[in-house]
């Protein structure tokens, strides 16, 4: 008999969205699920990227890029020695978890939760212990477009094998962002029970209101903060993420980090370091928001038209919908849209019936495209 794979690889199987884009491809459905952008990236990042290629190709400490620390440093208000750059958020995520949990640990997220969160938990043998999210109804006033975050089970989930509390927000996949009450709420109750946190903003320059408010400057001395270049110039596929520590901590983290891919890919961390001050000058993410302010509009008119329940989200590229219990294969293969059903968000509780979860960072032609081909669908279907 052939050996066997370890039990570990049971939680890695494909993900839904790998498995909803490729179903998109595979039938021509318009791809609102998964979160990549129809744009391309900014030109100056793309020069900067040509300027690198032949100049900068070779390994960079596993920290990252001296010139990247530095650029992320000075916007992000840390110093250089507390960054260290990932290949893309998913590895600095990764990263965290070979650092800050292991066997018979807990980590407390909250429920519904972005998919590796749950996979990385459990690789590193620890328990993930879920809270969920309430829902309301659109017109219950909540200030999150209905999804509210119950403080008293947060701390409730809490055991003396808890290790870390790990966040999102701007949150995908609901687009809620926390409030700075509500966050520093959360610190307190992070320091009550010392606690580490996890603080993944990588939609930190997605957001449709008041800026989010960086959870590492109310709770320097615990929270460890995840950020993607990806998200923030429009290039997912760079794989160019980083993660700013609590002072002093970085060492260990970047110790562990080696291991896996040992550093990015040099140019584009140069392009990258050369874009970011750029991007801040120019007000290229002033202008993001303002697009995809528009692009949410779109969406969300467009699903309220249908008699849809829409949920406003106040960050991210995501928003999510009440409809009919529809199978999202069947609704790529007959509808020929490709959306995100909420039981991938979901793994302790029922999911709410009929949540689904759009994407709109795709052009306004995919979008109405998109709402076109639900639409007939939907009256078809009756």
């Amino acid at each position: 008999m052939p050996a066997e794979f370890h039990p570990r690889t049971k939680v890695t199987t494909e993900s839904i969205f790998s498995r909803m884009s490729r179903l998109a491809l595979q039938h021509g459905a318009i791809n609102l699920g998964q979160g990549f952008p129809s744009n391309p990236p900014p030109g100056f990042l793309l020069e900067a990227a040509r300027r690198a290629l032949g100049r900068v190709d070779q390994y960079t400490p596993p920290p990252g890029l001296p010139a990247l620390r530095e650029a992320l440093a000075e916007d992000l208000g840390v110093t250089p020695e507390q960054v260290i750059v990932t290949a893309g958020a998913t590895e600095a995520l990764s990263s965290l978890a070979d650092s800050l949990y292991g066997e018979g640990d807990e980590v407390v997220m909250l429920e519904p939760y972005f998919d590796a969160y749950l996979p990385q938990t459990l690789m590193v043998g620890a328990k993930p212990v879920l809270v969920p999210m309430r829902l309301q109804p659109t017109d219950s006033g909540s200030p999150g477009g209905g999804w509210e975050l119950d403080l008293e089970a947060l701390e409730a989930a809490i055991t003396p094998r808890s290790k870390v509390l790990l966040l999102n927000s701007p949150y995908n996949p609901t687009g809620s962002v926390f409030s700075r009450e509500e966050l520093e709420a959360i610190v307190a109750l992070a320091r009550r029970h010392d606690l580490w946190v996890i603080s993944d903003e990588v939609y930190d320059e997605l957001y449709f209101g008041a800026p989010p408010t960086p959870l590492r400057t109310l709770a320097p001395e615990r929270v460890f903060t995840v950020g993607s270049a990806g998200k923030r110039l429009e290039a997912t596929g760079w794989r160019i993420g980083w993660i700013v520590t609590p002072p002093g901590l970085a060492p260990e983290v970047a110790g562990m980090r080696q291991w896996s891919s040992f550093c990015s890919a040099a140019p584009l961390q140069a392009a990258v370091a050369e874009a970011l001050p750029l991007a801040r000058a120019e007000g290229f993410y002033a202008e993001l928001r303002e697009s995809y302010g528009r692009r949410k509009d779109l969406l969300a008119q467009g699903l309220r038209g249908m008699g849809l329940e829409v949920f406003e989200p106040q960050g991210t590229y995501f928003l999510t919908v009440r409809m009919p219990e529809i199978g999202a294969e069947v609704l790529v293969q007959e509808a020929r849209v490709a959306i995100i059903p909420g039981s991938a968000f979901y793994a302790s509780s029922p999911p709410p019936q009929g949540l689904y979860r759009f994407a709109f960072c795709k052009t306004a032609d995919d979008i109405e495209q998109a709402l076109e081909r639900l639409e007939r669908f939907l009256r078809v279907r009756g």
